[in-house]
């Protein structure tokens, strides 16, 4: 058969350590047999970053705005370890934090389920979405290390030199500051993508934050959310039979734990990083879990949502077989492949895409799998197999639907 023909290329954002390995791979069983590949490489692995000085982050990311589509591997955000280990410049800050804040997205993170594989929740039949706040907060902070007794202030200088002074804290002794920040323009974008989002997907939405406690910085996302609903979107998701609700973050951790999924959560950048981490694994696996950056302008970005198995990688280094997970990295490229073709009219890239997905669930459902999974499956009939092997087996059954 003929390759797949594309129009416009992706932004590819290869990474690093076992991911950047599966990515190849990917690439070599299940993509280019099939499609004329185009894409517009970035290598953000932590030493071509360390080597532009972290330039070609933030060129991926003007890349993506440009083309619309991007497909991006996992990355290693560097610690105070990995700065010898890779010799750094610098500990350079999380690619995704950048091209996020670049992007101005919000960050939709989905479970995939497959028979055999119970959640430890049993009432969660359905995917709960994570819809995670990607600008701001921890990720954007300022801090401060205190060593003797002095006062901590929060000021603010407008633009005709005025200043706004907050009391933070009156030190006795050593201590630490933190200071962090959003604009009501990103948490705007936000709410809207989650009410659009919603809307697409016809499923109830929850917000959840902490203003009972944050009065000023919490109860702001509360209010703009309230506001735009009430504006913009109250009349359609009324028409569309779904609901939008705001709640405290406990609050909405007991319902969740007490519902049946089937909706999407809101929360704050942190939150949301932890609460999709958590949701993943109560479903069965990180490596299960689809991620997909999208703007306010339309623009997406797709990704796993796990890091980049780095244990699995020293193994790869000594030649041993590795039996890594490859499904998030590969419903990644789904998901980009088929918004790429939704994008540019190509029908055949779109079924092409959902087929590469049907494919890879049939192989943990016909008992072939990883052995995250094959620790997890319930099927009778199960083998664990090594990552190639896996993603040979995902490639007989594809041939078979094409």
């Amino acid at each position: 058969m003929s390759k797949i023909a594309m129009k416009t290329p992706l932004v590819e954002m290869d990474g690093d350590e076992m991911t950047r390995i599966i990515w190849k791979m990917i690439k070599d069983i299940l993509l280019l047999p099939y499609i004329d590949l185009k894409t517009e490489y970035y290598d953000l692995g932590l030493v071509h970053r360390n080597e532009t000085n972290d330039q070609v982050t933030f060129d991926s990311a003007e890349a993506t705005k440009k083309y619309g589509v991007a497909v991006k591997c996992a990355t290693i955000t560097p610690n105070a370890a990995r700065m010898p280990e890779y010799n750094l410049k610098e500990m350079w800050k999380s690619p995704n934090g950048t091209i996020r804040a670049i992007l101005d997205g919000t960050v939709f993170r989905t479970p995939i389920l497959v028979k055999g594989i119970t959640p430890y929740i049993p009432t969660w039949t359905k995917p709960i979405t994570i819809a995670r706040h990607a600008y701001g907060d921890v990720y954007k902070n300022t801090e401060m290390q205190i060593s003797k007794k002095g006062k901590a202030e929060l000021v603010f200088t407008d633009e005709d030199g005025n200043e706004t002074r907050e009391l933070i804290h009156e030190f006795k002794g050593s201590g630490i500051i933190q200071g962090i920040h959003n604009r009501d323009d990103s948490i705007s974008s936000f709410a809207r993508a989650c009410f659009n989002f919603a809307l697409d997907t016809k499923q109830d939405l929850w917000f959840a934050t902490k203003d009972t406690i944050s009065k000023k910085y919490d109860h702001r996302f509360k209010d703009i959310f309230q506001e735009i609903y009430e504006k913009e979107y109250k009349a359609r998701f009324e028409e569309a039979g779904i609901e939008y609700f705001y709640t405290l973050i406990d609050d909405a951790v007991a319902r969740v734990i007490r519902s049946e999924g089937g909706y999407i959560w809101a929360c704050k950048n942190y939150d949301g990083d932890v609460m999709s981490d958590m949701v993943a694994t109560a479903y069965g696996s990180l490596a299960m879990m689809t991620s997909v950056l999208v703007s306010p302008d339309g623009v997406y970005e797709y990704e796993a949502a796990h890091g980049t198995v780095q244990r699995h990688y020293y193994k790869h280094l000594k030649g041993e077989k590795t039996s890594t997970n490859s499904v998030a990295t590969i419903f990644a490229w789904s998901g980009a492949l088929r918004k790429r073709g939704e994008l540019d009219g190509l029908s055949e890239l779109e079924a092409f895409a959902d087929k590469l997905e049907r494919a890879t669930i049939k192989t943990i459902e016909d008992g072939v799998m990883t052995g995250d999974l094959a620790a997890l499956s319930t099927l009778e009939n199960k083998k664990s197999v090594d990552t190639e092997t896996f993603l040979r087996e995902v490639n007989i059954r594809l041939e078979q639907m094409l």
